[in-house]
């Protein structure tokens, strides 16, 4: 779990590699519901159910197998929180048995004996649990509810027992937790699972700029290559790491590879660039292959020009675009 195996689980799909290798499309978010049990101030999908219209499992079973057409696929399920559909294992299982990685990003409320055994036997590939602070009252008030955290790191602790070095903490980077991030990775190492990090995003579709949840200070996000240097468990591409600063004081950036080697599917179809672009939608799953609409994708390139996220999806897709860099691939195998 310290990252120092030469290969780790997110480099464990010799396909993975091959369409890497191949520059081809490899990466996508999905958004299995936008219901969520939480109430996190700056996320507003949560108000905005609309559960009739999610996909089916039918549905995700068809996309998963559309997306093998095209290449294999780091399949990141999200919501709203996941575990609140029943059919999640169904749901990642059906990636899976289509050749793609599967990783799970959870609030971890859910996660029991039962469900961990079962994302288990449904072949999840990674599972994220969102941790923001190292203490329960903050981290509750953020996400809006009281036992939160408790209930993060018990399901971080039954994930480890069971998944080992496929668990990480995910903590998204805000000002008011730039200066806990030393003792979140104490937290991590403490319950022998891996870390990643994501940066606060507060313009796109669905996102809000909202007191208590604001952009870290730049100086302060310097010290991030120090801190993967001083934790192998801190894993994380180096060149997301170094990008953050850079960001926040509108430095140069590499341009958004966002539909071009990777995309978003909302829980109604909708496919899109990226998560914060879903509302322009290229069209639909329900009404066109996913080819076609990659290929549409590809001739809007939506994300020609934007500069206005620095989120580890964004930071994946550059860091392996065009068949990623010798840094990037030691990187990978190290998550």
């Amino acid at each position: 779990m310290s990252g120092r195996a030469a290969v780790g689980p997110m480099t464990g799909s010799a396909g993975f590699a091959w369409t890497v290798a191949r520059r081809r499309p490899f990466s996508v978010l999905v958004q299995v519901t936008n219901r969520c049990n939480l109430r996190c101030p700056f996320c507003d999908f949560w108000p905005n159910p609309d559960r009739a219209h999610e996909l089916t499992h039918d549905e995700h079973v068809r996309v998963a197998t559309e997306l093998a057409e095209v290449g294999t696929f780091l399949v990141s399920i999200e919501g709203g929180e996941p575990l609140v559909r029943p059919d999640l294992p169904a749901i990642l299982a059906a990636y899976s048995r289509a050749g793609h990685l599967p990783l799970l990003y959870t609030n971890g409320w859910f996660v029991d004996d039962a469900a961990v055994e079962r994302l288990a036997e449904a072949g999840v590939h990674q599972v994220g649990v969102s941790v923001d602070f190292p203490d329960a009252a903050r981290h509750d008030h953020m996400r809006g509810a009281v036992g939160t955290w408790d209930r993060a790191v018990a399901a971080t602790e039954r994930l480890a027992r069971r998944l080992g070095p496929k668990v990480h903490l995910m903590t998204v980077l805000m000002r008011e937790n730039q200066e806990d991030l030393e003792t979140l990775l104490s937290l991590s190492a403490r319950l022998g699972v891996k870390h990643q990090v994501t940066l606060l995003s507060d313009v796109g579709f669905r996102r809000a700029r909202v007191e208590g949840a604001t952009r870290p200070d730049a100086a302060a996000m310097t010290a991030l290559p120090r801190l993967a240097a001083l934790h192998p468990h801190f894993t994380a591409f180096r060149s997301y790491l170094d990008g953050v600063s850079a960001f926040l004081t509108g430095g140069e950036l590499p341009r958004c590879r966002a539909g071009v080697q990777s995309l978003n599917i909302d829980h109604v179809g909708g496919v899109s660039a990226c998560i914060e672009t879903i509302d322009r939608p290229v069209g639909n799953v329900r009404e066109a292959p996913l080819r076609t609409l990659l290929q549409r994708l590809a001739e809007a390139d939506r994300g020609a020009g934007c500069q206005d996220c620095w989120t580890l999806c964004r930071g994946t897709a550059q860091a392996l675009g065009q068949g990623g860099g010798v840094r990037d691939w030691f990187d990978l195998a190290r998550m």
